[in-house]
């Protein structure tokens, strides 16, 4: 008992790890279990840094070394967990190379599925489901909750914007759409698949992290091979992004922007039409120009 009368609340700290690589299908975090969940481990004393601990942690828990990595955010509300005490889970984004189509990776958009707008828009049932959950309040609210709906999933003359996908998952959640939100009834498979507790946030924060971060920093090169075309990073980039962009605007972004790419000498032969130029990331430029992206072509339609 502490001495406010209140019961003592134990304490227990965690990394929690979205690692991240790309696949033919889409971004994928690994993830395991019924129901899933990211890699987590205790806080270890023995590390010199956070960054150190995860790197070392990922390697341990996964097999898999991560490049480019990221704290993300401190988990810290109350309910978090198993009930036994408070959780506070540190999270970190780390990206790496390899084979998604391996049983422990789960695709992003399985988990979120209506943040992948390549050539579709959000489902019409999800759609439906948050047209009721505006229309559940009256007045001021109900404008609220319409302004909310329409400036992240870019309904009306709003832009859809990648970079919100925590934000369109915490109104999911609020909204009783998500199943783990305590107000869900009726969950429809467009919801994707839950997580255990709050995970599924977290990958959405992962998610909404490395797609800002491809406005500032050439993370996507921490997702290519050594040599790669256009095509294939125009590819990883629409992903990632969950939204095709213009073919031209963006090789011609890529191929004039700070020199971030250079061609190999190389072609590709497997594009299935012309021989392709194959490139390579100048590793140089990464090193002195850390904060130069990929700068994202508008989508199409817009």
């Amino acid at each position: 008992m502490s001495s406010s009368g209140r019961p003592a609340v134990g304490f227990r700290a965690e990394l929690v790890a979205v690692v991240a690589s790309v696949g033919e299908d889409g971004p994928a975090v690994l993830a395991s279990g019924d129901p899933l969940q990211l890699p987590a481990g205790e806080l270890r004393a023995d590390h010199d840094s956070l960054q150190e601990g995860v790197r070392v942690f990922a390697a341990e828990q996964t097999g898999h070394t991560l490049g480019y990595v990221e704290q993300l955010y401190t988990f810290a509300d109350l309910g978090r967990g198993d009930g036994t005490g408070r959780v506070i889970s540190i999270s970190y984004l780390g990206l790496t190379r390899a084979d998604t189509t391996a049983a422990e990776w789960a695709g992003a958009y399985t988990l979120l599925p209506w943040e992948d707008r390549r050539s579709v828009g959000t489902d019409q049932a999800l759609v439906d489901d948050l047209a009721r959950w505006v229309r559940g309040v009256r007045g001021a609210a109900r404008e609220a909750r319409e302004e909310r709906r329409e400036h992240l999933f870019g309904t009306g003359s709003m832009p859809w914007r990648p970079e919100l996908a925590l934000q369109r998952y915490e109104l999911l959640w609020e909204a009783g759409i998500v199943a783990e939100s305590p107000r869900a009834k009726q969950v429809r498979a467009q919801s994707g698949v839950a997580m255990l507790h709050d995970h599924r946030r977290i990958v959405a924060t992962g998610l909404s992290r490395l797609r800002s971060a491809l406005q500032y920093r050439p993370v996507v090169f921490e997702l290519m091979p050594p040599t790669f075309t256009l095509g294939q990073l125009q590819d990883v980039v629409e992903a990632i992004a969950g939204q095709d962009v213009h073919k031209q605007n963006f090789r011609r972004l890529v191929e004039q922007q700070h020199q971030l790419v250079e061609p190999t000498g190389d072609l590709s032969h497997g594009t299935g039409g012309r021989p392709a130029r194959r490139y390579r990331f100048r590793r140089e430029v990464f090193a002195e120009r850390a904060q130069v992206g990929t700068k994202l072509p508008i989508p199409r339609g817009r």
